[in-house]
């Protein structure tokens, strides 16, 4: 049997045009949702924005407006503009909550306190100098002064100066203490590689730990040098050899004529670490076995000509973290 309204191609015989079939808003992200509260990232509009795909390009104004989800095409971009920035608020939310972030507040918050509190010591020192005597510089001085009975104004400004700059001491220590505790769960091979406090320095330094496992090793080899590395690129100065990692006992305990050799096998074997923290998570002995055998034939050749196989294997490796390439990998 024939349908009646497909006879005359969707128009009737008065000449009135027939009604328009219903509007289907397909994979578009508004499809399905209510129309107020467009910008709540606990409603699937947050998936749906940072998520979504369409198959191709479509007329998305004009569906929404069809589907009744917005009134005309201004409404519509009006209401896409919240979508999207109710999504971005939510995502930087979860990233800044990431453990690595939390690390990363936490080491530059350390910093910032024993910044202050070193500079207000020498203020607190010379202010309670001029009112007390025997006092001595630096935060134990400023301990010495906190535990005083002040006797006028003067003297209970200086030692409620000189409490502040004990609270920020106490508090640099205590962030000490959250970074020895959240550095092994957030990348375990990269904390018992390096130790709490370098490995939270790479990851701040890289700006979280998925950036720093996709730098190469000659990147992660003079991180904290950036001033060095210019003054190079500029001509000024020669090629830094390392930059933060200088404070580990692998490069600042190897003698000078092989700390660079040091710094490039040590460089690999932390992008390494980084990598399997962020990809897997899991501690793997084998890169830890592995830098203690090749530091252990860096030391061994200091005072030889550095000649021997090692020391071959240490240059290749050199050369890649230098040109940027994944020396680690290749070293694995």
């Amino acid at each position: 049997m024939t349908d009646p309204n497909s006879e005359h191609d969707g128009a009737s015989d008065a000449g009135v045009p027939a009604a328009a079939a219903p509007i289907d808003p397909g994979d578009g992200w508004f499809a399905g949702l209510p129309a107020e509260d467009v910008d709540d990232s606990t409603q699937p509009t947050h998936a749906r924005i940072v998520d979504g795909t369409a198959d191709e390009p479509r007329e998305w104004p004009r569906l929404a407006v069809a589907s009744g989800f917005a009134a005309d095409e201004e409404d519509y971009y009006d209401r896409l503009h919240a979508a999207t920035t109710g999504a971005t608020r939510a995502s930087v939310r979860e990233r800044e909550r990431a453990d690595d972030r939390q690390l990363i507040h936490a080491v530059r918050a350390r910093d910032d306190c024993e910044r202050v509190a070193n500079e207000l010591s020498e203020r607190a020192a010379e202010w309670s100098g001029s009112l007390f005597d025997d006092v001595d510089p630096g935060i134990e001085g400023a301990r010495a002064v906190a535990g005083r009975e002040p006797s006028g104004e003067l003297e209970r400004r200086a030692i409620a100066l000189s409490e502040r700059v004990v609270g920020l001491a106490d508090e640099r220590d205590a962030l000490a203490t959250t970074i020895d505790r959240l550095a092994p769960a957030v990348a375990p091979n990269l904390t018992e590689m390096a130790g709490p406090e370098l490995a939270a320095r790479l990851i701040a330094l890289a700006g979280g730990l998925e950036s720093l496992a996709k730098k190469p090793s000659g990147t992660v080899q003079v991180l904290g040098a950036e001033d060095a590395l210019f003054a190079h690129l500029s001509g000024h100065a020669p090629s830094p050899k390392h930059g933060i990692i200088y404070t580990h006992e692998f490069v600042r305990g190897t003698p000078p004529e092989e700390r660079g050799s040091a710094a490039r096998a040590l460089a690999g074997k932390l992008t390494l670490a980084a990598r399997v923290d962020h990809y897997s998570g899991e501690r793997r002995e084998s890169i830890h076995a592995d830098l203690r055998a090749r530091m252990a034939t860096i030391r061994a050749r200091s005072g030889s000509d550095g000649s021997d196989e090692g020391g071959s294997t240490g240059d290749d490796e050199g050369n890649e973290a230098e040109n940027g390439t994944n020396g680690g990998d290749t070293d694995e």
